[in-house]
């Protein structure tokens, strides 16, 4: 059974937890109360900031296997809707999950809970399905850079997107996509590949998203923008409010033509549209 490394870390708020240790590799975080639970990449990276946090805030070792935690994800987790996509997680091994119909949607998405991939209740996930749905995608060519589960990537095609690739260097996270386009037959030209972000030019696309770090979007604006070519849009997610002009100023000159926050948390889309 696969294990995680994580930290439980408590003695102050979850958004400064997360800004402090966001630079280390962080895949997911839960809160359980009075602790902030934050798993990383690998042992190495959690190791790196139990050592940042030392003297600071309490930061406890734990490595979560990955069967417990998404035991409990699907005992606790309940549908989110964001304007016409509401998404579910797996119900036990039923393929297709029980909901009330008041909560049904146009376009419902199945996510199989694991344990760092987004199942669309962290806010810059809600934030980027929210900004998918500002666009015309019909017969649009789709990147979804750092896909996880690939719930953007299968929200694109089940938005109408012509082709979609979803990029990821974790293959734990390739697989997770994988499993998830299985439970959601009606997303059809979807792929997913393992890639690292730094490593090569990205493949040119019509719309591009990345839900990734603040940090890491700021170093990657180039090649995030280049991808979109000179008329395309790049949507980005996990910025931290306070980062959000850093962000904005990596990006320049594309214009930020959509803007939104939620709970401490900023997405933004950017046109790369020549003026």
């Amino acid at each position: 059974m696969k294990r995680y490394p994580a930290l439980d870390v408590s003695g102050a708020p979850s958004d400064l937890i997360l800004a402090r240790v966001l630079d280390f590799g962080v895949t997911a975080a839960e809160e359980r109360g009075a602790v902030m639970r934050v798993f990383f990449a690998d042992a190495a990276a959690r190791d790196a900031a139990q050592q940042a946090l030392a003297g600071t805030w309490n930061a406890a070792v734990i490595d979560v296997p990955d069967e417990d935690w998404a035991r409990r994800s699907q005992e606790n987790l309940k549908p989110i809707t964001v304007g016409r996509i509401t998404v579910l997680p797996r119900s036990g091994s039923s393929p297709e999950p029980d909901i009330s119909p008041s909560s049904v949607s146009p376009i419902r998405i199945v996510i199989q809970p694991s344990m760092g991939f987004g199942t669309g209740h962290h806010p810059t996930t809600r934030l980027c399905l929210a900004a998918l749905q500002t666009m015309d995608l019909r017969n649009k060519w789709v990147l979804d850079v750092g896909t996880g589960s690939g719930v953007l990537a299968i929200a694109a095609a089940r938005l109408g997107a012509a082709r979609v690739l979803g990029l990821d260097f974790d293959p734990d996270a390739i697989q997770s996509a994988a499993e998830s386009l299985q439970l959601n037959p009606e997303a059809g030209h979807v792929s997913f590949e393992v890639a690292d972000l730094m490593a090569r030019p990205l493949p040119r696309a019509d719309i591009v998203a990345a839900n990734l770090t603040g940090p890491l979007l700021m170093r990657s604006a180039p090649l995030l923008t280049a991808a979109a070519g000179s008329a395309g849009a790049v949507i980005v997610s996990g910025v931290l409010s306070d980062e959000r002009n850093d962000v904005c100023r990596a990006f320049l000159p594309a214009s930020v033509i959509w803007d939104q926050e939620e709970e401490g948390w900023a997405g933004i889309v950017f046109s790369t549209m020549k003026k």
